[in-house]
């Protein structure tokens, strides 16, 4: 008997091996059905599937493995395996992030199931990890499947390995996994059978398969940027073309080939010599390029397009990017050639054969397109409800959020939406209102594209999904429960109103449709608002706002916290607008055009400024429930009613900046932590047809005369707003930035020492000094400015002893020489002279070299200052020479740089866009305010125009914002 047990426990070990050697998508999924069958597992009890497994393999080369996903389970975020144990999750897709979220569900109890229209794994491009994510694979037994996983100093892996690595972990945690199936879309529960009728199903091909008939209590799609669910719409970020090309050649594994050595990062900017020599020898012009390891030999490389022309891999030339990456305008042969010439050269020819592998369409595996086209989700999750069934979907993976390729974060941010949808599904099995939940979810959303490897927690081996575990400044309720009401669909909107087989997309092109918003439909929204307010009386867009009463009401009615309305007086009128103008930029991100003193001028308001700055409000609030009912809860909040518009449009405006510092001055204190975030000012999406109607067009209720001349209205600037802080010059509504309660032209934002351009939120501020900064330049300012204070108290103490004394003139004469060394004019009286010989600003150079400071790591400032790097002593952990480490430092220096010359590039890019769209509205500002003398323009056409320019305008600084975050 006991020899038979010994046999059993030997074949149950050799099984078990044989499942983790497995190499191959089937040849795993069979491995493991063997397994099961020869241990008699039930695959279907999903809740001690994994127990039973693990009691069945005592095959010392499992122990370890048990033990680390053991130590996983053990985290009291998943209660021990109950946390979502009734609930029952569908997983659309089978990659890196589809397998992730299923393995965290089957932790907390869930009953998953995955399925994969594909039967293998052929994706071979690699992908880069970042410390968490390989700390995170580490800790779920990957080295058990995969044993030169990040090996040494290597970070990345093959796209194929990591899904067959996740997969043999998601199947022995009891997760269900179905090949060659497609997901088609998901059903309705039948009508009039109620709550103990069917639920929520899938429809998928093939069409009699098992997975038809199961019901389900959460969907998640993460089947990539195509994804096939219903009811999210996609925003599409664009920058100047970049070209990328990626290359799969076949690794053999032999000697020679080990010898050669990666090439973790390499940019023009730092060897040209290498880039000059590929262009003359090979006629090849790139901007850098990686070599990476792995099962294959990969190759990724950024071309510039007239070399692709030059080379014939480009037909034609287009503008359009479409056009000029379509698969006819490209010669394939020539693609092939001169990814392999240039994958060669960078080798030194020291690859013995370049022989390409095959994707999963039987093709060579190389690929070419613009990385600078990324696509975002406008939201991260909804509820859907019908007849007394709920049903929770979300997105994770690409479906969610496209990487930006340079940064290498689609695995690591993959994984964090990963975690953080399996959070939101533990509070859905708790019993968590869909409002709270859909808000908690949509503000952690909201961090995911800011996340880098530097801003999320270092203390990797307390990650769990609890999201605060991982964001060190988490801010789970910065969206209400009142903004998301639109992602709780009920019975009234089923999916026939959503019924598309794919998912809705929405670029930031901005169509005529969406953006009409007449002016007497923004008056009359104004008029609901404010009425019922003390002293306010809304009857036009310019007079009525003078005494800033109605802009009060405006927040107040949105947020009575914010503003104490009964403590205003309305003879105050410049303190009342500069009051709402504060607090609108501090809480909603809406920037001031003008001041609280211009608002008080006789004339009254800017007409052109006040339709622009309440246009923000009404394209914000217009769908909240204070704006559609004039009436709220106790809570602020009004459940009647339910938006229909996007998340994005109406929350993603507050996504936060970054933090500008700033020098107090000595009176003041600190701001509280919760108004130290500014916010990303509002889009005004809802203008681009505003001026269909006739500007001056008002209510019928308001019962005001039409004017005849528009120019009356917009009288020429006073001062204030319309002023160049730097310069002094007029500065036009559509060239108008503001900072700081400051208003300038953008090229006059330059830092006061370097005189670099600076940018909205990438600068710092001086309070005491009434100057602006580059980063590295205010931290420098700032450590010298108690020994600068010390010198100006010095020197007014002088100046007043000289001028208040009876000095005799030699005494004077004695004392200005010695505290006042440079030749004084006697034309000139003594306080308009230059009282101190300080030194000449000067940019400084680049640190030096060093064991502590290894060169750069950022750019802080567009002319190139840097923060520094890690010291050694922060890589002690690392069992690495000296030498080593340094070179370890210089090679991740290089990716950072080549990363930030990618950004720098389409941020300047994005720059000139906008100056050329500032010139036009400038010279259209002009005839409209009659400073040119053309009458003869048609005004309402010259308004339109205008408006579609400030459109535009603001599409570019939605994307400039996304790329100060990266």
């Amino acid at each position: 008997m006991g020899e038979t047990e010994d046999e059993r426990t030997s074949q149950a070990g050799q099984l078990f091996e044989n499942f983790v050697q497995a190499t191959t998508c089937k040849g795993t999924l069979q491995a493991f059905s063997i397994l099961c069958r020869q241990l008699e597992l039930n695959l279907s009890d999903h809740r001690d599937f994994y127990s039973s497994l693990k009691a069945a393999i005592t095959y010392w080369k499992a122990k370890g493995l048990w033990g680390k996903l053991d130590k996983r389970a053990s985290h009291k975020e998943y209660s021990k395996g109950k946390a979502c144990a009734d609930t029952r999750c569908l997983i659309i897709g089978g990659g890196p992030c589809g397998f992730r979220s299923a393995i965290e569900l089957a932790l907390l109890g869930a009953k998953v199931v995955v399925i994969e229209k594909r039967d293998t794994f052929s994706r071979n491009n690699v992908l880069h990890l970042w410390p968490y994510t390989i700390h995170d694979l580490r800790n779920l037994g990957a080295k058990k499947f995969y044993g030169k996983f990040c090996a040494g100093s290597i970070d990345h892996i093959s796209i194929r390995q990591l899904q067959l690595m996740l997969l043999k972990i998601a199947l022995i945690v009891g997760v269900e996994v179905h090949v060659n199936v497609e997901f088609v879309k998901l059903l309705e529960p039948p009508e009039g059978q109620g709550t103990d009728g069917p639920g929520w199903r899938a429809e998928v091909r093939p069409a009699g398969h098992p997975i038809s008939n199961y019901e389900f209590d959460v969907i998640i799609g993460a089947d990539g940027r195509r994804s096939t669910l219903d009811g999210f719409k996609r925003k599409e970020f664009r920058g100047k073309l970049a070209i990328a090309i990626t290359a799969n050649f076949v690794n053999r594994n032999t000697t020679a080939e080990a010898k050669v050595e990666e090439i973790s990062g390499v940019a023009f900017i730092f060897n040209q010599k290498f880039f000059l020599e590929l262009k003359e020898e090979a006629g090849i012009d790139l901007e850098n390029i990686v070599y990476y390891k792995d099962n294959t030999h990969y190759f990724v490389m950024t071309a510039k397009k007239q070399s692709l022309l030059d080379k014939g891999v480009i037909i034609n030339d287009y503008i359009e990017t479409e056009r000029l990456l379509a698969s006819d305008n490209v010669n394939q042969e020539a693609l092939l050639s001169y990814a392999r010439e240039a994958a060669d050269f960078a080798t030194n020819y020291q690859l013995p054969s370049l022989d390409y592998a095959i994707n999963h369409y039987s093709q060579p595996d190389v690929a070419m397109f613009d990385f600078t086209c990324m696509y975002a989700s406008e939201n991260a999750a909804l509820v859907r409800e019908k007849h007394g069934h709920q049903v929770l979907v979300a997105l994770v993976g690409d479906s969610l959020l496209e990487p930006f390729w340079p940064m290498g974060t689609g695995c690591a941010r993959g994984f964090l939406a990963a975690f953080d949808t399996a959070w939101m599904i533990k509070g859905w099995a708790q019993g968590k209102e869909p409002l709270d939940l859909l808000s908690e979810r949509e503000s952690i959303y909201r961090l995911l594209p800011q996340t880098t490897a530097e801003n999320i927690s270092k203390n990797f081996e307390q990650y769990t999904i609890d999201p605060a575990t991982r964001y060190p400044n988490l801010n789970s309720t910065c969206v209400r429960p009142h903004q998301v009401r639109h992602l709780y669909i009920n019975g009234e909107q089923g999916l026939s109103s959503l019924g598309r087989s794919g998912p809705t997309r929405t670029s930031v092109n901005i169509s005529r449709q969406e953006s009409e918003v007449r002016p007497s439909r923004l008056l009359l929204w104004c008029q609901k608002q404010t009425q019922g307010y003390r002293g306010v009386d809304v009857t036009d867009l310019t007079t009525s706002w003078r005494s800033g009463l109605a802009l009060c009401a405006l927040i107040h009615r949105q947020r009575p916290d914010l503003i104490d309305f009964d403590s205003l007086n309305e003879a105050d009128c410049a303190k009342n607008n500069q009051l709402a103008f504060d607090v609108a930029e501090r809480e909603f991100g809406i920037q001031p055009v003008t001041t609280g003193k211009e608002m008080n001028a006789e004339q009254g308001p800017d007409k052109l400024i006040m339709v622009l700055y309440l246009s923000k409000f009404y394209e914000m609030f217009r769908n909240s429930p204070q704006s559609i009912t004039g009436r709220t809860d106790a809570n602020n909040e009004d459940y009647s009613s339910r938006t229909t518009n996007s998340l994005y449009n109406s929350i993603n405006q507050a996504l936060p900046r970054k933090r500008i510092p700033k020098v107090l001055m000595p009176n003041q204190s600190a701001p509280p932590v919760g108004e130290r975030e500014e916010q990303k000012e509002n889009k005004v999406r809802s203008m681009a047809t505003q001026l269909l109607a006739r500007f001056e067009e008002n209510a019928p209720s308001c019962g005001m005369h039409r004017q005849t001349s528009m120019r009356k209205e917009f009288p020429q600037g006073l001062g204030g707003s319309d002023t160049c802080h730097f310069c002094k010059k007029r500065v036009y509504i559509m060239e108008r930035l503001s900072a700081e309660g400051y208003f300038f032209h953008r090229e006059c934002f330059r830092c006061n020492i370097c005189g670099c351009t600076l940018r909205l939120g990438g600068h710092a501020f001086d309070s005491n000094q009434g100057a602006f900064y580059c980063k590295l330049h205010f931290s420098q300012q700032k450590i010298s400015s108690r020994h600068r204070r010390g010198e100006v108290i010095l020197i007014h103490f002088i100046k007043q002893m000289l001028s208040q004394h009876p000095w005799k003139r030699s005494q004077k004469s004695l004392i200005t020489h010695i505290f006042f060394p440079i030749p004084q004019n006697p034309a000139l009286p003594l306080q308009s002279q230059s009282s101190w010989p300080l030194p000449q600003k000067q940019i400084p150079s680049a640190p030096r070299r060093s064991s502590c400071c290894l060169y750069l790591k950022r750019r802080n400032c567009s002319t190139g200052t840097w923060p520094l790097l890690e010291s050694p002593q922060l890589l002690k952990e690392n069992k690495l020479t000296e030498p080593q480490r340094i070179l370890q430092m210089l090679n991740q220096n290089q990716k950072l740089h080549q990363n930030q010359a990618v950004i720098q590039r389409q941020l300047e890019e994005v720059e000139e866009k906008q100056r050329a769209l500032e010139e036009k509205g400038v010279a259209l500002e002009k005839i409209l305010r009659g400073e040119t003398g053309d009458d003869s323009s048609d005004e309402t056409t010259l308004l339109q125009t205008w408006f579609t320019l400030v459109l535009e305008k603001n599409k570019l600084s939605r994307y400039e914002s996304e790329l100060m975050i990266l």
